[in-house]
């Protein structure tokens, strides 16, 4: 092809370079230049036009562009229409991307004016996703690059379409795994498996032991399931740890436990006769893009994963920031130092009945928020930040005299979560995290909150820290900084409870007493007479212990 100035008597026939700008119209860039173009350009008093000429052999770029897209689609990839040198790939059906890494190396390698971008290999996609395109740089090429390319690699890109359908889902219960955490996964799990039209034939909650669990693999493998999922309430730690060692007693094997893949790396992978079983990490419980997600895709394709397969994802395995890696300036660094106390107390108190609110209620005297903002304040939390709602005017009266900001909710009545993404907004950026404090605790002990504080310890990776008695998780809880976007990201009436379940390793779980008050919040009348029987009682025993020294 050549390209380059022409005169206007040469110029016939050639494509224009450039837009020409000419009284009654534009001759745009990309035209092939006719007989009335050319007079239009003379008559503009214009000599030449830059423009690129064919030259015999050359193919022009949409046809080249259009040749070489029939050549590398290979199965259920369908090109189409060329324009403007660009033809792009779609997926013919629902599956996993499949590139081979070496054909698209040799295709791209041909010469620099024909290239071939896809999306990454094992990709999950979508009938009707784009998945690739060929785009050819010059206007023509020549025709011998052209089949050079197309020889080069031919079917470099194909979709394996997903073939399993049914999946048992089974969850492993411990002490303090909430039922909404168990739901939650189930509904996330669900929506994973939608993009290839697999459902949930089952879901079964067993104790964390190896002996139920593998009556329950033996039982899902038997009702038709293709591919086993399962939970544990505690991550996978070793081959001997549970969801392993209940696989191999159900006659299965553990072909990789541990992958390359961040968030992602303790997942299980394993198979009970022919049919796969997962052992899903803590990040699977999110809706996020993780580790898990490349090994599901795959085998719901009916793709072979080997272990050496897995160990092999490294390259590109780091995949988004979480909480557990460095951030680049360290939690440790000086300009954020101690924590904020953020006081939910925007609810409308509907489980206390008509006209009541649990907040303004008198617990020894003093309204609940007032005693839970006052212990707050007695604690080494600063600022403490009160989140208001429903009856703002009453609370912030109630909470007269204290050093404590108030942040309005004007979206109170859509959950708990609009007011933990109002109070965590209005943590400042110098604190390193926050203690999300219920406003309906009025027993909470100052000395709880800065025992959560003590036990934070961003260098063995302790990022939150919960009061527990018993195996149950109480509150407040504190947070460090790095969690703040996906409390923020949560909606409706849901605590952060997934995303504790999905941080479990990160979490310095606080022993505490029932005095401290971590477990009891005033949500109905009884439980109120409770916090007001527990305060009188505790103010007794005050009044008659003996003097210091005595």
């Amino acid at each position: 092809m050549r390209f380059g100035p022409l005169p206007l008597a040469e110029a016939e026939g050639a494509v224009a370079a450039h837009s020409v700008r000419l009284e009654g119209g534009t001759i745009k860039k990309g035209t092939r230049l006719t007989a009335a173009d050319i007079a239009r350009l003379a008559a503009a008093g214009i000599a030449e036009v830059v423009a690129a000429r064919m030259e015999p052999g050359d193919v022009a770029e949409d046809a080249a562009a259009r040749r070489l897209a029939d050549a590398v689609a290979g199965a259920n990839v369908r090109p189409d229409t060329a324009f403007t040198g660009r033809a792009n790939l779609y997926a013919a059906t629902s599956g996993v991307l499949r590139i081979s890494d070496a054909a698209l190396d040799a295709f791209n390698a041909v010469d620099e004016a024909i290239t071939l971008a896809t999306l990454r290999d094992f990709s999950a996609v979508a009938a009707g996703d784009m998945v690739g395109t060929v785009k050819i740089i010059p206007y023509a090429v020549p025709g011998a690059l052209v089949e050079a390319a197309a020889a080069a690699a031919q079917g470099v890109i194909a979709i394996a379409p997903f073939r399993l359908k049914r999946v048992a889902v089974l969850s492993t219960l411990l002490p303090g795994l909430a039922d909404k955490v168990v739901a939650k996964t189930l509904a996330v799990t669900r929506a994973r498996l939608a993009i290839a039209g697999a459902e949930v034939i089952a879901h079964r909650t067993l104790p964390h032991d190896a002996a139920p669990l593998a009556a329950a693999l033996t039982d899902a493998v038997a009702a038709g399931a293709e591919l086993v999922i399962v939970f544990g309430a505690s991550a996978i730690a070793d081959r001997n740890d549970v969801i392993p060692a209940g696989l191999v007693a159900a006659g299965g094997e553990v072909q990789r436990l541990g992958m390359p893949v961040d968030p992602g790396n303790l997942l299980m992978l394993g198979r009970l006769g022919a049919v796969p079983v997962l052992g899903a990490p803590g990040c699977a419980r999110s809706p996020k893009e993780n580790g898990f997600d490349f090994i599901l895709h795959r085998l719901l394709a009916g793709l072979e994963v080997s272990a050496r397969d897995i160990a092999r994802l490294g390259a590109g395995g780091l995949l988004q920031d979480i909480a557990a890696r460095p951030h680049p300036r360290a939690e440790s660094d000086e300009a954020e130092d101690g924590f904020a106390a953020v006081i939910l107390a925007a609810g409308r108190s509907s489980r206390m009945g008509e006209g009541i609110n649990k907040l303004l209620a008198e617990v020894g005297g003093r309204p609940v928020i007032r005693r839970v903002a006052e212990a707050a304040l007695a604690s080494r939390a600063r600022p403490v930040i009160v989140v208001t709602g429903h009856e703002h005017g009453r609370v912030e009266a109630a909470l007269a005299g204290l050093e404590v900001s108030f942040v309005h909710n004007p979206d109170h009545a859509t959950g708990m979560a609009s007011s933990l993404r109002a109070g965590i907004a209005a943590v400042p950026e110098t604190v390193a995290g926050a203690l999300v404090v219920l406003g309906d605790m009025p027993l909470l002990a100052p000395g709880l909150l800065d025992r959560l504080m003590a036990a934070y310890a961003p260098a063995s990776g302790r990022l939150i820290a919960a009061p527990v008695e018993g195996g149950q998780r109480g509150h407040p809880v504190l947070w460090s900084r790095r969690f703040f976007a996906e409390l923020a990201a949560l909606e409706g009436d849901v605590g952060a409870r997934a995303i504790l379940a999905a941080n479990a390793e990160l979490v310095a779980e606080v022993p505490v007493a029932a005095e401290e008050g971590a477990f009891l919040d005033v949500d109905t009348p009884r439980l109120l007479a409770e916090a007001r029987e527990a305060a009188a009682k505790g103010e007794r025993q005050l009044r008659t212990a003996p003097a210091e020294g005595a």
